[in-house]
């Protein structure tokens, strides 16, 4: 016996259309009309939209930044995923200094195992580059499934690498199918304007945003491009944030460096009006990249739209605003970075995109779903709506209202930074491998049904039909 989705308004990256599912198992068993046999259960999703579901290729769950860890484990962050949309997210595991990268996965292995209500996958964030871990790297892709790295040229002293480093892994992955994404910051630049604030007293949390202006993300992304076209190694810049930052990656493209891009909500729908705030209320909004003038969120429209952004990731990173955030009282710098996202991320990007006119309903599931899937090894299985495909599938009710707070989310953390926000359509039942995990809006399962994902070697999507 299979689950027939009836009547709803397929959308995948290409294409609208009328037509039933047929769920046999963990898999799209069938698309099209009259596709029900005897036995089958029947759920209409008449006058709502069908989507793939999501792909969230930016978290950072039970992160641990020195004596405290995220507020949102795999399973409190996964849960929120799922009740939004999201049936896959791919987090950041990360090799701290003297491990080795079997190390470093094997921590985060022992974090998700067992906890997840959404499927996983691992990047790998290397901060410790040396010889050894160069000849880790075929491991990575062949026998652990992890098919991207990660690099930060930010937070110095702690994670970011210089440019020999972020040089070599450009190389070493390229030979072995792996993507680079980096974080694009200027670490050393970043440093000194910290310094300096402080030796002048100016300590509160309206300053993170003046010691990380446009223009170093701006500088590191145009280095990246260097090194990148220079070592002919794919990469990926995450959570970009500005015009200046953008229009170095278009030029990029144009010349035919293998570069793609990765912007958030946060930077779509807020600004750094938040920061203006003159009490320590606004450190809700230290994030990294910070928020930017209200001017840049209409070039980060125009870049999802013309394909010059690849993806909308949440960079989830929650940190409670009571006792975590707080421990930067007195020093911006102190502040831990992030904020909490993955649950309203197509939520937000179809309110504020779809339903605004700034992007089509194909571009936001190739946003959210097909363009990380192709990226990141896992398409087709996920990533779309085909048979043979894993049933992962959201029924989305676009006349359901909501307004996001803390008081109501899924979210471990005391605070939302898109409180008060209208939420224009809602998740109302999501699938996952066929297992109906959302119902009627709510999580319905106790039991973290998440696995695995063993992700193929990197292939650039614009090198292939499918």
């Amino acid at each position: 016996m299979g689950i027939v989705l009836r009547d709803g308004k397929i959308v995948t990256d290409t294409v609208c259309y009328q037509a039933d599912i047929r769920i046999q198992g963990e898999i799209i068993a069938a698309v099209g009309s009259q596709v029900a046999q005897a036995g089958d259960t029947v759920l209409s999703a008449e006058g709502c939209y069908i989507f793939p579901g999501g792909i969230d290729a930016h978290t950072h769950f039970d992160l641990p930044v020195g004596a405290m860890s995220t507020a949102d484990d795999f399973a409190s962050g996964t849960k929120a995923a799922i009740l939004g949309g999201t049936t896959t997210i791919i987090d950041y595991a990360t090799q701290f200094k003297g491990e080795t990268l079997k190390q470093g996965l094997e921590n985060w292995h022992q974090r998700a195992g067992g906890k997840c209500y959404a499927d996983y996958g691992f990047h790998m964030a290397i901060t410790d580059w040396n010889d050894n871990v160069s000849r880790e790297i075929p491991w990575l892709s062949r026998e652990a499934g992890v098919s991207s790295v990660k690099l930060y040229m930010a937070y110095k002293n702690v994670m970011q690498v210089d440019d020999s480093a972020l040089f070599q892994v450009l190389e070493r992955s390229r030979e072995c199918s792996i993507l680079t994404c980096v974080h694009c910051e200027n670490g050393d630049i970043v440093d000194n304007l910290i310094r300096k604030f402080r030796q002048q007293g100016k300590t509160t949390p309206a300053y993170h945003p003046l010691s990380r202006p446009p223009r170093v993300e701006q500088e590191a992304v145009n280095r990246l491009m260097v090194l990148s076209e220079t070592a002919d190694a794919p990469v990926l810049v995450v959570h970009l944030s500005c015009r200046e930052a953008l229009e170095t990656v278009a030029k990029a493209k144009d010349r035919g460096v293998q570069v793609f891009a990765e912007t958030c909500p946060q930077y779509l729908v807020l600004d750094d009006s938040m920061y203006q705030d003159t009490s320590f209320s606004c450190a809700k909004y230290v994030i990294s990249p910070p928020l930017r003038g209200k001017e840049n969120q209409e070039y980060l429209w125009n870049g999802l739209k013309a394909g010059i952004l690849d993806t909308v990731a949440t960079d989830h990173c929650s940190f409670n605003f009571h006792g975590q955030k707080e421990v930067g009282r007195g020093d911006f710098s102190k502040i831990p970075n992030g904020a909490p996202g993955v649950e309203h991320r197509l939520g937000l990007l179809y309110t504020y995109g779809v339903k605004a006119g700034k992007i089509s309903l194909t571009q936001f599931v190739d946003k959210v779903a097909t363009q990380p899937a192709k990226l990141f090894g896992i398409f087709p299985k996920k990533g779309t709506i085909a048979p043979g495909s894993d049933a992962d599938l959201v029924i989305w009710d676009e006349q359901r209202q909501s307004t996001i707070g803390a008081a109501t989310h899924a979210h471990k953390v005391d605070y939302s930074p898109y409180e008060g926000m209208k939420q224009q359509g809602q998740a109302i039942h999501v699938f996952l491998r066929g297992q109906h995990v959302v119902k009627n809006g709510k999580v319905c399962t106790d039991n973290p049904k998440g696995q695995y994902l063993f992700r193929k070697p990197f292939q650039n999507p614009k090198e292939k039909t499918k």
